[in-house]
Order: structure tokens, then sequence, then C-alpha cells
């Protein structure tokens, strides 16, 4: 999609059709032009609330407060609205939250996920607004300058593009996505000057003593892939290291899955595909912040050759793990590229993101992100800039007592606990026996299993990959760059 921007009116601007937020149900507005109208269709301006006149060629769609939240998700419902219409091109106005430009960075947010549909596979392809211009005529009055302005749409822009890119990774089905297309993907975005790749097949893997992550890979035909993409720029202010969990097919080995629970297995790559996607925005937006990006790219399958529940595995660090459940293979996978990634980079913070547990779902909905660490300071941080992003998280707080839950008998640890409750806090408990001591402090876990894909529309997410973990993590990087000028560790 372009996206311009115009010093003109709103009313000099010409384009197919005109996108109005109504703002607190304020129909009283002069940017509202068809109250009448608006009334008589039963248009009260709720949050999220749509009307398209087609005979005026304006869409309107309400907007509890001028929050970047409430703006990008509007923006996002109006955009899905105009699907399969033959409007080409869209103007709309300019909405800052008491003068702040970063509410514009959201409406263009708004505008790129809201436009997204996955129609690869439709023979029919979605009829989708290519062209945008933006006015800065602004809803308040306030004075924009087109500096500042064009600034955040660079930014908006790029993010949205990159979350649209992480989209697609995970919605590819598996047999058109599998761990050597992860691969190639990863070199493609090293085509950017600044982002190199290195790739580890299953020879070179195996001299890594990655015995984990073998053993999840080895009844699939396809091979497994360690990927390490690196985005450096001159004189960064602080390295951070990405760890992505990158099954492309979850079948839950001979711990199969119920048939129900495969579908949507493809989106087991969600992890993965956020690092792509972080490291692709930050090389996009030149972050001062060298980016690090590390993915165990498997397929988890059955097979004559498929791990069994009883086997011992020893890790790429020396611990040996007590197989339980080979439904548990995320952190099988993780626990070996976690230790690779400390291995090859001493970075500042050590950031992994896994649709890991299904417990993460239960407790805290479809639509969260679990942030687990020993550090409350980051953790906060990051549940802070998350919410700024137009993301949700939480924290979730590691005890003593669930630790104990992953003893094992025969071997240093346990793939599960060997209790039913708190099962995303023991998987967070079980990464953290593979970060060194050194790095404990600047370690996050991120569950994102429950918003990385679900089934229908929120906000400005489509139905499938919502592209979780992509616009929190640079936002968090945004912050990280304006607080710590010099580089060294920081929480």
């Amino acid at each position: 999609m372009n996206i311009e921007l115009t010093t003109l009116p709103i009313n000099d601007v010409k384009a197919d059709i005109e996108l109005i937020l109504v703002i607190g149900k304020n129909l009283d507005h002069p940017f509202v032009k068809d109250k009448k109208a608006l009334k008589k269709a039963g248009f009260g301006g709720a949050q999220d609330e749509v009307c398209y006149l087609a005979g005026k060629h304006r869409i309107y769609v309400g907007a509890d407060s001028l929050e970047s939240g409430e703006i990008r998700s509007a923006a996002a419902h109006a955009m899905r609205a105009l699907f399969g219409k033959k409007y080409k091109t869209l103007k709309v106005a300019t909405y800052l939250n008491q003068g702040c430009s970063f509410s514009l960075r959201a409406l263009v947010e708004g505008i790129e996920l809201g436009n997204y549909s996955f129609d690869k596979y439709k023979s029919a392809k979605t009829k989708k607004i290519k062209h945008v211009i933006i006015s800065t005529q602004e809803y308040s009055g306030n004075e924009l300058g087109v500096e500042s302005a064009a600034k955040q749409i660079h930014k908006g822009q790029i993010v949205a593009e990159a979350t649209n890119f992480t989209r697609d990774i995970v919605n590819t089905p598996p047999d058109d996505c599998y761990p050597k297309v992860m691969a190639k993907i990863a070199k493609k975005l090293a085509k950017h000057d600044n982002i190199h790749c290195t790739v580890l097949k299953p020879k070179e893997i195996e001299k890594e003593n990655m015995g984990a992550l073998l053993a999840v890979a080895r009844a699939s035909r396809h091979e497994p892939r360690v990927i390490h993409l690196s985005y450096t720029p001159k004189n960064p202010k602080a390295v951070v290291s990405l760890v992505g969990k990158g099954l492309t097919y979850d079948s839950g080995g001979l711990s199969l899955k119920p048939s129900d629970f495969m579908v949507t297995m493809k989106a087991d790559k969600s992890g993965a595909s956020a690092v792509l996607g972080i490291v692709r925005a930050a090389a996009e937006l030149e972050l001062p912040v060298e980016v690090h990006g590390f993915i165990g790219a498997v397929e988890n399958m059955i097979g004559g050759d498929a791990y069994k529940p009883d086997d011992v595995l020893t890790a790429k660090n020396g611990k040996t793990i007590e197989v339980r459940n080979t439904d548990a293979e995320g952190r099988l996978v993780l626990a070996d590229v976690l230790c690779y990634a400390q291995e090859k980079v001493k970075a500042d913070y050590l950031f992994d993101f896994a649709t890991l547990t299904g417990a993460c779902v239960v407790g805290l909905g479809n639509y969260t992100t679990g942030v687990m660490g020993f550090n409350d300071q980051l953790k906060a941080s990051i549940v802070r800039e998350a919410e700024y992003a137009g993301e949700y998280a939480t924290a979730l707080d590691f005890n003593r007592h669930l630790k104990k839950t992953l003893k094992s008998n025969i071997a240093d640890i346990c793939n599960i606990s060997n209790t039913r409750y708190g099962g995303a806090l023991t998987a967070g408990l079980f990464l953290s026996e593979f970060i060194e001591e050194e790095n404990r402090r600047t370690w996050v876990h991120h569950d994102i299993a429950g918003p990385a894909f679900v089934e229908h529309v929120w906000a400005e997410n489509p139905a499938g990959a919502s592209g979780a973990g992509v616009r929190m993590t640079i936002k968090w990087l945004e912050k990280l760059v304006s607080q710590h000028p010099k580089h060294g560790k920081k929480a």
C-alpha cells in the first residue's frame, strides 16, 4: 500500500472514498458531514462501529477516544469494511491525542493492519485500498509539522508491514513452509545491507551437540535448520538476542494430539516468525541496536524414528532431559537454541518467543502474552511498551515450589511437570535451566500461545495470525534506545 502525506485541507484532497473517525460519539464535530444520514442508519459511533455511505463515498467508524489503541482498532475495522469494494484510493484527516503525534503512527498501523488479508490460496483475490492520502488537517485543530508527521507515518508503515510479513509466514500451511523454507526467508532478509544470515544444517547442528532439538526433528522428512540472523548497525547502543520457536508443524509426536488440536498447528512457528519480523523492522527503522535472531526450525512428526516418552536427551549445555511427553517439544528446541544464542553472542538482553503452552491460553485468554523472567523491572517495561504498541501482555511470576515439579528421578530435569497446574510457568522454569547465570536478570520468556493465532477478528487483527510480538518488541527497542544512550547491561 502507498501512503501519501499532504498539507491540503481534507476537503481539497481527491480520493475515491473518505474515512472519518467519530470520536467519543461526537456526531456534532465539524468533521462529521452526514449527521442526518448516520442517525437514520442507526449509527451511534461506538468503538469500531462502522457505517458505509456508498452514495456519499464516505465511511465512518467510531473510536471511544483519541488514544492510540482506539484509533488503531477503529481504522482497521473501517479498512476491513471496504474489502470487496471497488475503491482504490482513500483519504483521511489526522487525529492526535492531546497533540501527541504517536496516534498518527497508530492510525497508519491500523490502516495497514486492517487492510491485510491472506488470500494466497484463493482463486478470487480480495479487492482492497491501494493508496491512502493523509491530510495534516487535525481533528482538534492542533498544528502538526510535516517532518514530524512524515516520521510517524514512516515508522507506522514499517512496523505494520513487518507485522503483516510475520502474519504471512505463520498463515502459510506446513507443506509450503517447513524448516528449509524458513531458512530461505531468513536468507532473503539478509539481502539488506546490515543483515547477515547463517544457517546450520543437520550435520552442523549435530556438531553443536543440540541433542534435544535433533530428537524432536528426526521423524520428519523435513530436516531441521538452526538460523542465526543478525542486524548490525554502526555504533549500537545495546545488543539484543531474540530466540524463536519454529515448529513449522507439531503433530504432538508419539504423544499424538487429538485431530481437532492439530488444526492450526501451522501457527507453532509464530515465535520464529515474530523474530524474523522484528529483525526486518529493526533494520528498516535503522534502530541503533544490534539485534540477533536465533531460530530453531523443526517439524515434530510421528514415525519409526520418532523420539519417545521415556527417552533421555542431552541438551547442548550437557543437561539431561527425561521425556515424559513428546508434545512438550517446543521447550526442547528452545533449550538448545537458547544455549547456542548465549554461546554465539554476549547480549545485553535475551528474549525468547514461543507458542509454548495451552496453559497460558487457559490462564490469560486468547489475546494476552505471558511474560516471564527473574527481573520484575524488565518484565514491567515489556508489559508497558506492549500496551503502547497495541498488544496485550502481563507478567507471570515464577516461584521455587513449581520448580520442584520438574524433578526427574533418572535425569537432570523432566520436560513436563508432575502437576497439571501452572503449566505456563513450569514451561518457563524449564527454559530457565538453560539460561546462564550471568544472563538470568536480562532474559525474558514470552509465551504468545494466546494471541499468535486466533480464529476470529479482534481489534486490528484478522482471523488467523496476528504477528504477535513484533510491535511490542519494536516499541520496547525504541524505548531502550531513548533510555540507554550508552552500551551496557541495563534492566
